[in-house]
């Protein structure tokens, strides 16, 4: 277990716990399911925020060792955020390459975040110092990139199998409120890049029954032409598409990696900028404080924030 120091959102630094992996053995599943745990070092009640990480170029981001610059942030701001290793990372490529579900593992992911919230007992003894300080009513969600698809479908989006034709929810009702960063957007004519054949599962989504809140995040200059020229707005649609509650937060000259969230000096970010991700992760955490506590004023006082202040980050929409 490490401990770390990351500022809250008022720059006071807070310690920050961090164990992995957290083995949760899975029938079926081909591998065991290995989740880190990041939270501060004091407080009780704190809710849980699962985060599904992205697919990607590198070897470990895509894994329970990525996304570091939101994880920890969130877990300064109060929260015990659990990241599990997706059967999708690279870490497992060659563990996976036959199994069922392989390469997009679509539905292995949605049901990774059921599974760590069935055992969040389990977790919670495995954390030294965690030990009766989680609210299990209170759990939200964040997904980056293929992640934001993993939580479309968890938060109610429904999906037409690629393979069989047929129907598929897989709402996680546990769930209040998600974030999704710079998810995919729509299917059909619009749905014409060179990567969209090979992955026809992320045109497939069906974002009009996602009713649970969710913000989502994306950048203006986030181009997805591998997936349709429809440009940056594509990554809109869970917003556009579906219905409210939601929240659409767009970060000026943003790309793929909103700054650089999926770890530290990743020399993959197009648009490595550090006060961009330390913005992200205020503005999500207050957004998901919102949610998770009825009256609490974060979210509206960060909004108010960033519609009067010198230089803002983005803007916020909402319906």
């Amino acid at each position: 277990m490490s401990t770390s120091t990351t500022a809250d959102v008022s720059g006071t630094p807070v310690p920050v716990l961090s164990l992995s992996p957290v083995v949760l053995p899975v029938p079926g599943r081909p591998v065991d399911l290995h989740v880190r745990v990041s939270a501060p070092v004091t407080g009780t009640g704190l809710p849980v925020l699962l985060l599904s990480h992205g697919h990607g170029p590198s070897h470990h981001l895509s894994s329970l060792n990525g996304y570091a610059p939101l994880a920890n942030s969130w877990a300064a701001q109060g929260f015990v955020v659990v990241q599990p290793t997706h059967l999708t990372s690279r870490t497992l490529a060659s563990q996976v390459a036959d199994a069922p579900g392989a390469p997009d593992f679509w539905r292995s992911r949605a049901e990774d975040m059921t599974h760590v919230l069935d055992r969040l007992a389990t977790i919670e003894d495995a954390v030294p110092q965690l030990a009766g300080r989680i609210d299990p009513a209170k759990v939200a969600l964040a997904g980056h990139s293929l992640g934001g698809f993993t939580a479309a479908l968890l938060l109610g989006a429904g999906l037409t199998d690629p393979d069989t034709g047929n129907p598929v929810h897989l709402r996680e009702p546990r769930i209040k409120a998600g974030v999704l960063l710079a998810p995919p957007g729509r299917g059909g004519d619009v749905f014409n890049g060179p990567m969209a054949q090979q992955w026809p599962v992320i045109g497939a989504v069906d974002f009009s029954t996602m009713a649970a809140p969710a913000l989502v995040v994306t950048g203006d200059k986030d181009d997805p032409r591998h997936f349709t020229d429809m440009g940056p707005d594509w990554h809109a649609d869970p917003y556009t598409l579906a219905p409210g509650p939601k929240s659409l937060l767009t970060l000026f000259d943003a790309e793929h990696g909103l700054g650089g969230i999926a770890g530290y000096d990743a020399a993959e970010t197009t648009d490595e900028n550090p006060e961009r991700v330390a913005a992200l992760a205020r503005l999500t955490a207050a957004y998901l404080r919102s949610r998770l506590h009825p009256g609490d004023t974060a979210w509206q006082t960060a909004c108010e924030a960033l519609a009067t202040g010198p230089d803002p980050v983005g803007r916020v929409v909402s319906k």
